[in-house]
């Protein structure tokens, strides 16, 4: 029994912890870079990289499928940019995912642990019952 207690706790902290891994990374601007290198101009470096987040990228909508439409328009635009201009003008820019993609995969795994450790309790409960004992379950 003192497995089955274990088992469920460590459900608990795993829940817990894809929460706030999750609400980290919702509530965090860096889910999208562009990123300029400094290529010798060192007035105005900090103006051309940018990061946004869900919120501002998705205009609420809260979906990773926006953040990835916005990362692939970008990238599109850059390649279209680069076609009509030049590739020299676009050399130095990075479109990528920013960490917060990173706790929202912690938050994936976190989630998904959570969960087989419930079903390895459930199945531990079912294999500690006597056959054809009744089901009850007690709230």
């Amino acid at each position: 029994m003192a497995q089955l207690g274990a088992l469920l706790l460590a459900a608990a902290l795993g829940a817990l912890l894809s929460f706030a891994l999750l609400a980290a990374a919702v509530a965090s601007d860096y889910w999208y870079l562009l990123e300029v290198a400094d290529a010798g101009n060192h007035s105005g470096h900090g103006q051309l990289s940018s990061h946004s987040g869900l919120w501002r990228i998705c205009e609420g909508a809260l979906t990773l499928a926006g953040v990835v439409i916005s990362i692939i328009y970008s990238q599109l635009a850059l390649a279209e940019t680069a076609r009509q201009h030049g590739p020299q003008h676009t050399q130095d820019i990075r479109i990528c995912f920013g960490w917060s993609l990173a706790l929202a995969s912690g938050s994936c795994s976190a989630g998904s642990l959570s969960g087989a450790l419930l079903l390895a309790a459930a199945r531990a409960l079912s294999l500690g019952r006597q056959p054809g004992a009744p089901h009850s379950v007690v709230i």
